[in-house]
């Protein structure tokens, strides 16, 4: 299949009107879900968004051409499939670091095309993952045992398990030295069913002499950037992440980062893994597999690596992911019960 066929084509070394056009649909998506923005304003932006998709499909030399719609892919495409990421990353951002690997997927699978579906917080996402909304989707751990009920299947996993830790952040200057110093204080995390990031460091925090559910106020606000600002901004006297967007937030805002410092850190556990609904082609769960799993022998894939940043995915089964249960019996007998879905 030509980069054409697959809707992915680069021109001059810029981002081509019909990958920019499927970017702008697929965050729209998440900007006019409701109840993000009054009914009057999202009319409005539609509009807005309308002009937008109409000059994309124009080509600079055919402005005055009238628009053409179709409802569906053209036939070289292939089906489109949805490939959707917990949400690590703010939507924006998400796209940026995860786009160029949706990319590579089109451009390496004959007869099938793919969509990077990001959600605007982890109860969207989950909803659209338990209800068999998406196709392929990078759940963490824990949601991804949830999904093996909602007839998913492991294939692949990110590699770097040492990596998956929680991670406590706190300002330099909030004279915070002990766990007991965060008693009687609020604590930010990503969401509830966060495992790295909320349940992970719960657990320490309950194991190390400081109650949850009574010595502390959890907040969950929604994103792991979401839960660091917090910090930052002094609203929290602790936020909790993990690694990959701790560092990623070092290097795009070290000014930021140079006022907080990692307090405490978690034990591993296993990384987040690649699921694939249970109607899929077998054929096309495999190449998407295969392709994963080979990316870092590539000098392109270790780029698209580094954007995560992670050294490699790996693949895996189901079973690879019982673990996850030992740990969801501890953390419900000691922290808090779980409600899974």
């Amino acid at each position: 299949m030509s980069e054409a066929h697959a809707g992915l084509e680069i021109q001059n070394g810029a981002m081509s009107p019909a990958v920019l056009c499927r970017r702008i649909v697929a965050f729209c998506h998440l900007v006019f879900e409701p109840p993000r923005m009054s009914e009057a304003r999202r009319i409005l932006l539609l509009g807005v968004v309308a002009l937008v998709l109409v000059g994309c499909g124009q080509s600079e030399e055919d402005k005055t051409a009238e628009p053409k719609f179709t409802q569906q892919a053209p036939a070289a495409a292939g089906k489109e499939y949805a490939f959707a990421i917990h949400p690590l990353h703010n939507p924006v951002r998400m796209f940026e670091i995860y786009g160029p690997l949706i990319d590579y997927l089109n451009r390496n699978i004959q007869g099938a095309s793919f969509r990077l579906e990001a959600s605007r917080n982890y109860e969207a996402f989950e909803k659209k993952l338990y209800a068999r909304e998406l196709e392929f989707a990078l759940p963490n751990p824990y949601q991804t045992l949830i999904s093996l009920s909602h007839g998913y299947h492991v294939i692949a996993k990110m590699g770097d398990d040492y990596k998956f830790t929680g991670v406590v952040l706190v300002r330099r200057d909030s004279g915070i030295k002990n766990l007991s110093d965060l008693k009687g204080k609020k604590v930010s995390y990503p969401a509830s069913t966060a495992l790295a990031a909320a349940m992970m460091p719960q657990y320490y925090f309950q194991s190390h002499g400081l109650d949850v559910n009574r010595d502390i106020e959890n907040i969950y606000v929604g994103s792991q950037e979401s839960s660091i600002m917090n910090v930052y901004l002094g609203n929290v006297a602790a936020g909790v992440t993990w690694p990959l967007p701790w560092e990623a937030f070092q290097k795009e805002h070290p000014d930021k980062a140079s006022e907080l410092e990692l307090k405490w850190e978690t034990e591993p556990l296993i990384n987040n893994g690649v699921v694939a609904r249970d109607d899929l082609p077998e054929q096309l769960v495999k190449r998407v597999a295969q392709l994963l799993d080979t990316l870092h022998t590539s000098e392109e894939g270790k780029k698209i690596l580094a954007r995560m940043p992670l050294s490699r995915f790996e693949l895996a089964d189901d079973r690879r992911y019982r673990v996850i249960d030992d740990f969801l019996k501890k953390f419900s007998q000691t922290v808090r019960p779980l409600d899974n879905q």
